[in-house]
């Protein structure tokens, strides 16, 4: 049975992005695990997906449309999702968040009908309609101390925006690899990449999909 791996990219780097490099090892070990593996690759950082509009948000919400419909790439991100077996996303942390490119992405594929609906009678009124599968966050950071408990945790607000938004769609097998002190290139960062890249390696080895 085939296999498949969604990877999204969303360093604004390329040649010089650690969370790149970590996503093509995390690719690779997922082509050697299983003979039927695929590949679902989008690049997120060279292609930001479009941001959401007015036309946007009224044919989500049911409002005729006229010509091309503005859902078109929402429904291809989302397809590829309901696709994938495990979703590993490579993000840098830019200013304590996500990159921009990765916030339009949740932005399209957060739509009411297709990966959420409303429980008018129920408690908690939300319903995720993907069904749970394995998520990674191969991230990384400038520094150091973003994990939880560290003296920087506080200012991570990139890995529980994260995981709200993919919690909130059915997507809540959340994990994160990190790759810290980047900006210092010392042994803390040496020692910090070769974590995340045995991290990475134990994600794929052990996944049951």
């Amino acid at each position: 049975m085939k296999k498949t791996l969604l990877v999204l990219d969303s360093s604004a780097r390329t040649n010089r992005s650690i969370t790149r490099s970590l996503t093509a090892r995390l690719t690779e070990r997922w082509r050697g695990r299983w003979q039927s593996a695929e590949v679902i690759h989008r690049d997120l950082g060279r292609n930001p997906p479009q941001a959401i509009s007015e036309a946007w948000i009224g044919a989500a919400f049911g409002k005729p449309v006229e010509g091309p419909s503005p859902l078109a790439e929402s429904d291809e991100l989302i397809d590829e999702l309901f696709r994938a077996d495990a979703i590993a996303i490579g993000v840098p942390m830019y200013n304590f968040g996500m990159p921009a490119a990765l916030k339009a992405y949740l932005d399209q594929i957060v739509r009411v009908g297709r990966t959420f609906d409303f429980r008018a009678e129920a408690e908690n009124p939300y319903l995720p309609l993907i069904p749970s599968k394995p998520v990674v966050a191969v991230a990384s950071m400038g520094a150091g101390g973003f994990e939880p408990g560290g003296e920087m945790a506080n200012l991570n607000f990139l890995e529980p925006h994260l995981a709200t938004v993919l919690g909130f769609v059915g997507l809540d097998r959340f994990s994160v690899v990190r790759a810290q002190y980047e900006e210092f290139k010392d042994e803390r960062w040496r020692l910090s990449v070769a974590a995340a890249e045995m991290a990475v390696d134990a994600w794929v080895d052990g996944l049951e999909v």
